[in-house]
């Protein structure tokens, strides 16, 4: 999901209000909730993308699917409401997770690996990453078996691609040659 510029700034505005009252934490697990159920739910998705349903009906739907959260999180759908903005809720979500994140000095580092980490290999993976971050790490695990083996890191906007499925791309490039 693509975030915009909108998306930003909803985020940066309900990071500030939930800084200002003392929730900013309260208002990340809302968020980290409702992207994660955006992304992993289709009908949903499609149902907030949808240009023919109307906005009052979208605002009660995400009210009674999103009934356990914050009231600041509530506010945001009555102002996406407001702003007939629904379709970037996703992106504002995860918006405000990264500056949430950001904002307390956390750095999210995305690990794909073909295989379930285990308990020792993130904690292999969490040290050699603090050699290379002053930050703290929060890890973010991925899995694709179509790399094979290794593991792709992503910090920031810099990955690290020791896969299996590159080391034979990049042998057959060179016999190719």
């Amino acid at each position: 999901m693509a975030s915009t510029r909108a998306a930003i700034r909803y985020a940066k505005a309900i990071l500030d209000l939930a800084n200002s009252i003392g929730i900013a934490d309260v208002v990340n697990k809302d968020m980290k909730s409702i992207a994660s159920t955006i992304e992993s739910n289709l009908e949903l998705s499609t149902f907030i993308q949808n240009p023919t349903t109307t906005v009052d009906v979208k605002e009660s739907v995400l009210l009674e699917v999103f009934a356990d959260v914050n009231g600041v999180t509530k506010g945001l759908f009555h102002l996406l409401f407001e702003n007939k903005r629904f379709e970037i809720l996703g992106a504002v979500a995860q918006e405000f997770s990264r500056l949430y994140d950001e904002s307390i000095g956390v750095q999210v580092v995305k690990v794909t690996t073909a295989f379930p980490m285990d308990v020792a290999l993130e904690a292999k993976v969490l040290a050699k990453i603090a050699t290379l971050s002053d930050k703290k790490i929060a890890i973010e695990s991925n899995i694709d078996p179509s790399i094979i083996g290794g593991f792709i890191l992503r910090i920031g906007d810099q990955q690290y691609n020791a896969s299996i499925a590159n080391r034979l791309q990049v042998l057959k490039r060179e016999l190719s040659n």
